[in-house]
């Protein structure tokens, strides 16, 4: 399994949870950009797969996580990266895209994550009982073909998460899907960033 890892011998890590896809030409520039902040960033492969699903294999990448992966299994990694970096850093921030974001949110009852900024996480619509113990910050796009945004929106309002939807459709931060939304990509990437440079800043 390969992991992407930056050091900047900082005392904020930021874990990235990659899309379906696998770790691809998106996250491996999102890392490099959120580690230019001064943070150390970790991106864990969590399909355990050296060579990425091109974006037209979508089904063929959802069945292999479901089948040979699973959430159970996605979890345990996070939660070993976070045993095994817990004591070298202040703060741990935890960034996810898609199904990397609802990873994220079901590792947000951890009280040793600081943060939580999680990129269209479709499938939070199936754990909405959560209760994050650190700042979670969502990203939703105005409309989703599996499930009402506004009705999931309803669901999430409660203590430390806030809620944002922006303009566009699922995969809307990544430049290389069909779905990138420039506009919607710059805003929520500013707001990751704020996250990030707060959590460093301290």
């Amino acid at each position: 399994m390969t992991t992407e890892f930056i050091g900047k011998g900082s005392s904020t890590l930021v874990i990235v949870l990659h899309e379906i896809y696998g770790m691809n030409q998106f996250m491996k520039e999102t890392c490099r950009l959120i580690s230019e902040l001064g943070s150390d960033v970790v991106c864990p492969n969590l399909i355990d797969r050296k060579v990425p699903f091109d974006y037209s294999e979508a089904d063929e990448a959802y069945h292999h996580f479901t089948e040979n992966i699973g959430f159970s299994t996605a979890i345990k990694k996070v939660n070993s990266i976070i045993m095994d970096h817990n004591a070298k850093y202040e703060k741990i921030l935890i960034v996810g895209y898609s199904i990397g974001a609802t990873i994220a949110w079901l590792c947000s009852e951890d009280e040793k994550i600081d943060g939580i900024i999680g990129f269209y996480g479709s499938r939070i619509r199936n754990y909405t009982e959560i209760s994050p113990k650190s700042p979670t910050l969502l990203l939703f796009p105005e409309t989703e073909h599996s499930f009402q945004v506004d009705e999931l929106i309803k669901k999430l309002e409660k203590e430390n998460v806030e809620v944002l939807k922006l303009e566009g459709l699922h995969g809307f931060s990544d430049p290389y899907s069909p779905n990138y939304h420039p506009v919607s990509a710059q805003e929520g990437f500013d707001k990751l960033l704020d996250v990030v440079q707060m959590a460093i800043d301290g």
